[in-house]
Parts: structure tokens; C-alpha cells; sequence
């Protein structure tokens, strides 16, 4: 019989349910991320497994959302950023300075909690990417706008409108656009900041069919507030309390029998 295990602030076990090990595609390895002198996240390590979904919980204020922009670099637009440790993506060191940070978010989309659909057609929207990157053809665009709309659950809802303005789609429409948007660059790992946060039941239900429907294409790393869609959609569970990881593993295991009396005492609803 196995001792259960016990909280060590700066350290994290991975997942213990997690056979077959399976190679991580992000792994995260004594990250602490500083504004100016002020460390928000510390002595992060984390694996995340590629096609499943994670999810991030904790308390407003505990470094979730930080943490996930640390994995698209998204943090280096803010002034006093720093980062101390490693992020690896596919083993790659994501903050070497060989780095093509414009690549980087290429292969790691991400979608926020409010949608920010540009004020162009649904069709320019899919295609403001593609066209940067210096894609012309015409076949080839309407192909992607199709193959994106239809890995958004959005086809159906949009095709004989895309030349209208995105502005004027539905607030859960325009949040599956923007998850579309991410698609159509071809990225390989889907971040979500409270993606649902702001809709009604009915779209919220739609976005989280949807993210199940995503993962055997991608990974899909989900910050949420509501621990019963964390407990809906992920696969794993990652709970973070005051800038510290306390606990990571499978979903079932973190709302059911956690090792850890904090996790509990958060899922549980005593705190937070």
C-alpha cells in the first residue's frame, strides 16, 4: 500500500494515473515568472500530455491566467516581465533566443475570455492569418475558411454569410470564431483563458462540446472558474493557489479523492 503524498510547496509529481506515460508535448520545469520585483508564479512543473484536455482552477488572483500565457509568451508584451526556469514545446525551448515568437503563437493559439472577432467578414477573419503569412490562393482560402468553420462547429450556422460582418454574429458565434481563427494558422496547441465565461448556458454547453471534440486534433489547455466545467471537459486538473501549483492530476482523482487537504478544502467549496 502506498503512502499518500504530501505537499511540498515548490515541487510537483506528475500525474500518477498517468500509464501509459506518453511524451509530454509542453513540459514546464521550475518556472517562476516575475513582474518587476514581484514573483507571482513559483517553482511551476508541470507535463501536459498531447490531445487532452487540462485544466486550470483556483481562486481569482492565483496565477492561472499567467501561467497559460507563459506557455504562447504572451507575457513578454508586459513591461517588467521575467522569466526564470524552462518551457519546453515538443522539446524545444520556447524562450531560447532562437525563438521565433511569431511562429511560436502560430503553433499555440489562443482564444480569451472575451471574443475579439476583427471588424471584417467571418471570411476575413479565418483568412487575416493565412494572408499575412503570405497565402494567396484563392482555392486554398476558401478551403481552410471551411475545413476552420467546421472544426468550430460554425459551417452550418455561417456559410452563406461570410462576407458579412463578424461584428454581427451571436457573442458564443464570435467565441467559436475566434476558436476558428486559431485553427486556420494550423496550430497545435489551443489555449483558453475562461473561454465561456461570458455566455449563456446554451453556448457555454456548445464551446464545451466543441473542446471535446478538438482534442484528438489538439492540445487544449483551459483556464475556468467553474470547477464543474473543469470537471466536464478535462481530462487532467491543475489547481493553483497563491502563485504555487499545489496539486496536478487526472480530473477524476482531483474532485473525487485529492491528495492534498487545500485541493479539497477548494473543490469542496470551503474557500475560494
Amino acid at each position: 500500500m502506498t503512502s499518500p503524498r504530501t505537499h511540498r510547496p515548490d515541487t510537483l509529481a506528475v500525474p500518477a494515473e498517468s500509464a501509459p506515460e506518453t511524451a509530454a508535448k509542453i513540459e514546464v520545469a521550475g518556472l517562476n515568472f516575475f513582474y518587476g520585483d514581484r514573483r507571482v508564479l513559483q517553482a511551476i512543473h508541470v507535463k501536459v500530455r498531447p490531445n487532452e484536455v487540462t485544466a486550470l482552477i483556483g481562486p481569482s488572483g492565483c496565477g492561472k491566467s499567467t501561467f497559460l500565457r507563459t506557455l504562447n509568451r504572451m507575457n513578454d508584451i508586459v513591461p517588467g516581465a521575467r522569466v526564470e526556469g524552462a518551457v519546453t514545446i515538443d522539446g524545444q525551448d520556447i524562450y531560447a533566443p532562437s525563438v521565433d515568437v511569431v511562429d511560436l503563437r502560430r503553433r499555440v493559439g489562443m482564444v480569451f475570455q472575451k471574443s475579439n472577432p476583427f471588424p471584417k467578414s467571418i471570411y476575413d477573419n479565418i483568412t487575416y492569418g493565412l494572408r499575412i503569412q503570405g497565402e494567396k490562393n484563392k482555392a486554398r482560402l476558401d478551403e481552410i475558411v471551411e475545413r476552420s468553420l467546421r472544426g468550430a462547429a460554425l459551417w452550418d450556422e455561417v456559410k452563406d454569410r461570410l462576407h458579412e460582418s463578424a461584428l454581427g454574429m451571436s457573442g458564443g458565434q464570435q467565441q467559436r470564431l475566434c476558436i476558428a481563427r486559431a485553427l486556420a494558422i494550423e496550430t497545435e496547441i489551443v489555449l483558453m483563458d475562461e473561454p465561456a465565461s461570458a455566455l449563456d448556458p446554451i453556448d457555454t454547453q456548445r464551446i464545451e462540446e466543441l473542446i471535446y471534440q478538438l482534442k484528438s486534433r489538439y492540445t487544449i489547455v483551459i483556464v475556468t472558474h467553474n470547477m464543474q466545467q473543469a470537471a466536464r471537459v478535462s481530462d487532467v486538473t491543475a489547481f493553483f493557489w497563491l502563485g504555487k501549483l499545489i496539486e496536478m492530476d487526472r480530473t477524476n482523482k482531483i474532485f473525487t479523492n485529492p491528495s492534498e487537504k487545500l485541493t479539497e478544502d477548494y473543490v469542496t467549496g470551503r474557500f475560494g
